[in-house]
């Protein structure tokens, strides 16, 4: 199947500002289904420099400055894709991890201690005795299956909670989604991950485009989970539809930190407020 995205972002200023340098994240991540074709990236105004670089979390961006006042930022990123059919179910985990898993345990799953460092920040998490303990209801009951266990707490969170559309730009915290029984795609990801982590297991948060072949237009962008099994590495969860994640999932960005995969980062100098609009098409080639 080959697709070709378009994703336009405008940013309008009440007065003109200077911007300072800015970071886009719209270029997909690499993934063994998909083969990005041509690539094409258009900044209005047109900056001072862009160039290509690479995250502290491995994901590519372009860094733009510029050189004028303005007020309008217009970015318009298009590429073509070519996506093959995708398993999402075949791997095998190492036993020795499988081995490790410990209902007795606070935290049921546990890393080497050289794993460990290396996912030290998609670890990192609080404690919530309500959420906690729905997680742990979901595990005990198939305690020695962690593919079990992530199909039935992915599934359980899509039939429990209400996924809804939200235009703000924030995130809930897991405790008010937690409490809310619904929230938007970012925010029930961002409750599974800490749902995972509370478990002992590593989460990162993934932004990119779920593609949806029946929808003819009102494609957006999208979020879902990422966990770190040993001998499988990271596996995709969409709790907004129950599932782990297919050929039809294009990652943009993915990070121990929701906000930094947004698509667009960056300030202005300036006066007055900023408006933003965006427009996502995904059509076949």
């Amino acid at each position: 199947m080959e697709l070709h995205i378009a994703h336009k972002t405008t940013y309008a200023y009440e007065n003109p500002v200077v911007l300072n340098t800015h970071t886009i994240f719209l270029k997909p991540l690499q993934r063994p289904y998909l083969h990005i074709g041509q690539y094409h990236l258009e900044v209005l105004p047109i900056p001072g420099g862009l160039v290509e670089r690479s995250s502290i979390e491995g994901n590519p961006f372009f860094q733009t400055w510029f050189n004028q006042a303005t007020d309008r930022l217009e970015i318009n990123a298009s590429f073509d894709v070519t996506i093959q059919l995708f398993n999402p179910f075949s791997f095998i985990i190492d036993l020795d991890f499988v081995q490790q898993i410990n209902p007795a345990s606070p935290q049921f799953f546990h890393y080497t201690p050289a794993e460990q460092i290396l996912l030290y920040a998609c670890l990192q998490t609080f404690t919530h005795h309500s959420i906690y303990k729905f997680a742990n209801a979901v595990f005990l009951r198939s305690p020695e299956n962690p593919i079990a266990y992530l199909m039935e707490l992915t599934a359980t969170v899509h039939e429990n909670w209400k996924h809804i559309i939200r235009q703000e730009e924030n995130i809930w915290n897991p405790e008010q989604t937690f409490e809310k029984n619904e929230g938007s795609c970012r925010d029930l990801s961002w409750m599974l991950i800490h749902m995972l982590r509370m478990q002992g297991l590593a989460a990162r948060f993934v932004s990119g485009y779920a593609f949806n072949p029946e929808l003819n237009e009102g494609h957006e962008l999208h979020a879902w989970v990422e966990t770190y099994l040993p001998g499988a590495g990271w596996i995709g969860m969409d709790p907004s539809l129950g599932l782990f994640t297919d050929q039809n999932y294009i990652p943009l960005a993915c990070s121990s930190e929701a906000q930094n995969t947004l698509p667009v980062h960056g300030t202005y100098a300036g006066s007055g407020i900023s408006t933003l609009e965006t427009y996502v098409e995904i059509s076949y080639k």
